[in-house]
């Protein structure tokens, strides 16, 4: 186990030049061409969030990887072969990150975690980085029959910070064509789409690494010239201060928790999708998609 712990110490340090690079390049490049793609402000918001991220996931680490020690100590099977272990351990955790992400997406209650991740008006590298402060202390549940079909608990570490490297990539207004192997991989369009508060790119391109598993499970959607991204939240948060950032969206469910007619109601508000509503005061992203469609029809 030492040495996967090992290496991804090593990934992230030298991570670290890779993404001041990316990020000093896609500034000086964007301000020569006078886009406003950076922030002053947001850039700084980015950088707290992922250390508290961060220092929520290395305070919790002991906890978790017992529990995935457990289980991988009961494991129900064993890959001998080294290369069929290192592709089953990527394919089957990008199917667990797009689980993960879907339930991220689709329940409110934990929507109210990852929707920090979302709520940037500006689309860049850094805001890969704009982690879902409380994701750590629940997206190891995801891993778990990772552990118990015999992968090491510091190999699925290891692998989910090599995919996340990946995945904070992607994070750009930057068209980069990936011709074919888009159909495979998640590319910066995709992203874009997934980041996008526009009604035909709510809850899309769930992916980090593969797109397969959205084109599979019905979430893909292409980037339209007709439609373009609009970043951010559906609706704008105004207060933008670190506190109200990471916690808005739980203040909000207590609102409309307490004010619901009944605990089974106000249950709903909790754990059903976003923008649920008893009485259509506010739609889901799918119904605001049925909504759309049935007004050009």
């Amino acid at each position: 186990m030492n040495y996967a712990l090992q290496l991804e110490q090593t990934l992230i340090k030298l991570s670290i030049p890779f993404y001041a690079i990316l990020i000093l390049t896609e500034i000086i490049v964007s301000n020569y061409q006078h886009k406003k793609y950076y922030s002053i402000k947001e850039t700084l918001m980015n950088a707290v969030l992922t250390v508290f991220n961060g220092g929520i996931d290395l305070l919790f680490r002991g906890v978790y990887v017992l529990i995935l020690l457990w289980f991988y100590e009961h494991k129900l099977v064993s890959i001998q072969n080294p290369y069929w272990y290192w592709f089953a351990l990527f394919f089957f955790q990008e199917l667990a990150f797009y689980t993960l992400h879907y339930v991220d997406h689709y329940c409110r209650f934990f929507w109210a975690a990852h929707v920090t991740h979302h709520s940037s008006e500006y689309f860049n590298i850094t805001a890969g980085f704009r982690s879902s402060v409380f994701q750590p202390l629940y997206r190891f549940i995801y891993f778990i029959p990772l552990a118990a079909a015999g992968f090491e608990p510091a190999d699925i570490i290891l692998m989910y910070a090599m995919t996340q490297l990946y995945g904070v990539c992607v994070h750009t207004k930057y068209k980069i064509s990936y011709g074919w192997l888009s159909y495979i991989f998640v590319d910066p369009s995709h992203h874009r789409v997934h980041h996008g508060s526009n009604v035909e790119y709510l809850d899309k391109n769930m992916g980090m690494c593969l797109i397969i598993f959205d084109r599979l499970f019905g979430t893909y959607q292409d980037e339209l010239e007709e439609v373009p991204v609009t970043y951010g939240t559906t609706q704008v948060i105004e207060d933008k201060s670190i506190l109200n950032t990471i916690f808005h969206e739980y203040k909000a469910i207590v609102r409309d928790f307490r004010a619901a007619p009944d605990l089974l109601t106000g249950l709903k508000y909790v754990f059903f999708a976003p923008g649920w509503s008893h009485d259509g005061h506010t739609l889901t992203s799918n119904q605001l998609r049925k909504q759309k469609e049935s007004g050009k029809a």
